[in-house]
């Protein structure tokens, strides 16, 4: 039985020990061999895994395991350090090495990778025990590293974070936008480890494409070390020698062999993703040798309460824009922000900017808290990934990008930040047709049905300023990820009936409520953001004509109020008006609900038909049909048209 409180290893515990001697290698040796047969076996029995990178990153995984400061006594504390495995198919070996360190029991993995009802899935699940992050989209795991080693930096704490990668990402985008980040805001407390074996799923990398490694990271301004990947004494020194660097970030070139341990797989790109033959198996785990030994380590994992950031937040008093003046929804969007960060000064919070500052209303906050504002550059993918990573490590991030950036571009980020429980509060500015001389280019007009795919977030889309401030207080102190659309334009303060502002200062947002901004009994408008002054405005001038046409404000269109369609539904004619495609936004899904509950009224979606132009935003609406007599004369008509069927 071998232990990892046994001395002669323990003291590589946070790089106690000066080195490796020979009765810690000793004990080293046969706990690789341990963790390659769990991992010959986890796969063998799934029927499927890549087995060439997980035996190729077993030695940086077990000195990984063996040296940082994590254990199943500390995981559950924010003063750990962390792993991320970015090249998550190599998860029979993180599970392998787990396992085999007790955060679970080992065989539990072994007989369960990649089972239906197993949480031992084919990519990192950050539901098990020391798994820090789901990984599976090659490239984004730098970026996680930097919103950790961060979110570190901010909360002043004193540990370290490790990015696990092949070498075979590297050839994408996203890494070099975290490369350049993390050398930017000198994060000296992070470290990458580049499984260097040369090889990937369609052959060598230097064929499919070349990528000069080292010269990347060094031009980047990253301290560079290249070992023998599978040498414990040289790993071991070279993480050492990074745990104590403090002004850059540092590069571990482990140079590898896909396949490790498996002579007749190794340097085979074909075992990148193929299962051994069952003669090939029994033939590998002879060639490894017996291995009569137990792992152990501690008593296992503790229980630990988290209490979220949010729950922490003084949201501040809201701000009451008045009647009488138009105003921008990302200035208002921009200004609680600031208020937010100004009352929790002792609590992390960070807002992340990619070059747009005065756009995006946060140069108020460069200037009075340049602390809190994280410039990412013009670098999106980065950036969305960073401030995922940021939200679950315990900081309050908010991220504001025009929305075809910071939707649109980076939706895969979203997705994995879905996967893995983050919290991060995006505000998508610049969205619709509101855009207006930019061009199709920068007109976000798919915000809702993009978001509406990622089960974890939720989707609000404020109808004025004073509705966005309070959405912002309310996300603040809201556990979850939040994306808030606003546009360009300064727009009306929406008004009641006796002129004053309708969300006033006794108004709270509530995610899922919609508002009955005006009465009818002949028609309701069912709109939302911007498009919502404009639908005000029609119901009043078809009041003159004596058509009496109700105006619903749905702020939520991911959490329809049933009661508010129900009631709409009523007056016998619903119209749906977006500034948004009318395929995919919020008419569908308010279809959609009609139709499953059977419903009965006329209906009509009005909405975005064709990418739009160059031109100002009122001509916009026009070019659409979504200009406000466009909207009176499809009421008018659908009444008419209704009124002949009775």
């Amino acid at each position: 039985m071998i232990s990892i409180n046994d001395k002669e290893i323990s003291g590589l515990r946070n790089f106690k020990a000066e080195n490796i001697n020979d009765a810690a290698l000793e004990k080293i040796i046969p706990m690789s061999k341990k963790i390659r047969k769990d991992i010959l076996t986890m796969i063998n029995n799934a029927g499927s895994g890549h087995v060439g990178g997980s035996l190729s990153s077993t030695d940086i995984y077990l000195m990984l395991w063996l040296c940082a400061d994590i254990t199943t006594e500390n995981f559950n504390k924010d003063e750990r350090d962390r792993i991320v495995i970015s090249h998550g198919h190599t998860s029979s070996a993180l599970y392998s090495v787990l396992g085999n360190f007790d955060f679970f029991e080992v065989q539990e993995a072994v007989e369960n990778f990649r089972k239906q009802k197993s949480i031992f899935e084919g990519h990192p699940n950050c539901l098990i025990p020391g798994v820090e992050w789901c990984s599976g989209s090659l490239g984004q795991g730098l970026s996680v590293g930097c919103g950790f080693a961060l979110a570190s930096k901010l909360q002043k704490q004193n540990n370290r974070v490790y990015v696990v990668m092949g070498d075979g990402e590297q050839q994408k985008g996203q890494i070099t936008e975290a490369r350049e980040f993390a050398a930017m805001h000198h994060l000296s407390n992070l470290t990458a480890i580049i499984d260097l074996n040369k090889l990937q799923s369609s052959g060598k990398t230097d064929d499919i494409m070349h990528c000069d490694i080292q010269k990347k990271y060094e031009s980047s301004g990253w301290k560079v070390i290249s070992v023998d990947g599978h040498n414990y004494r040289e790993l071991y020194q070279a993480l050492k020698s990074a745990s104590v660097e403090n002004e850059r970030p540092v590069a571990i070139l482990a140079n590898t062999v896909m396949g490790k341990g498996v002579s007749f797989i190794e340097n085979n790109y074909e075992y990148h993703g193929r299962v051994l033959s069952a003669e090939q198996f029994q033939r590998a785990i002879k060639e490894i040798g017996e291995v009569d030994i137990k792992m152990t380590t501690s008593p296992g994992l503790k229980e630990e309460i988290n209490v979220s950031v949010e729950s922490k937040i003084n949201i501040g008093n809201p701000v009451n824009y008045p009647a009488d003046k138009p105003v921008e929804c990302r200035t208002a969007a921009g200004e609680a922000i600031y208020d937010i960060v100004k009352n929790n000064s002792h609590i992390p919070i960070a807002v992340l900017d990619c070059d747009l500052s005065e756009s995006v209303k946060t140069s108020k906050i460069l200037k009075g808290f340049s602390n809190k504002l994280i410039q990412c550059g013009i670098q999106e993918h980065n950036a969305t990934t960073v401030s995922g990573a940021l939200s679950k490590a315990g900081v309050l991030t908010f991220f504001l990008d025009f929305g075809v950036f910071g939707i649109d571009e980076t939706y895969g980020q979203h997705r994995m930040n879905d996967f893995n429980g983050t919290s991060i509060k995006l505000i998508g500015t610049h969205c619709g047709l509101d855009v207006g001389e930019d061009g199709k280019t920068h007109q976000c007009i798919d915000y809702i049905s993009l978001i509406n795919n990622l089960p974890g977030y939720k989707l609000i889309i404020p109808a004025d300023a004073n509705q966005t401030d309070r959405a912002i207080r309310y996300i603040a102190s809201t556990p979850g990820n939040f994306v808030v659309i606003v546009g360009r334009s300064k727009i009306p303060v929406i008004r009641n009936e006796r002129n004053e502002p309708f969300y006033s200062e006794k108004y709270s947002f509530s995610y899922g409520n919609a508002d009955w901004i005006r009465e009818g009994n002949d028609a309701t408008i069912i709109t939302t953001g911007t498009m919502t002054h404009k639908a005000v405005e029609a119901s009043e001038s078809l009041f003159e004509e004596n058509i009496h046409a109700g105006v619903l404000n749905i702020s939520s269109p991911g959490k329809l109020d049933m009661n508010a369609i129900q009631k709409a539904c009523k007056t016998g004619t619903v119209i749906t008006y977006e500034d948004h495609l009318v395929q995919s936004g919020m008419g569908s899904i308010v279809a959609s609900l009609i139709a499953e509950y059977e419903l009965k009224c006329h209906f009509k979606r009005i909405g975005i038909v064709k990418y739009g132009k160059s031109c100002t935003p009122d001509e916009q609406y026009l070019f659409q049909g979504l200009d406000i007599k466009s909207l009176q004369q499809t009421i008018r008509i659908l009444l008419k048209r209704n009124n002949n069927h009775k």
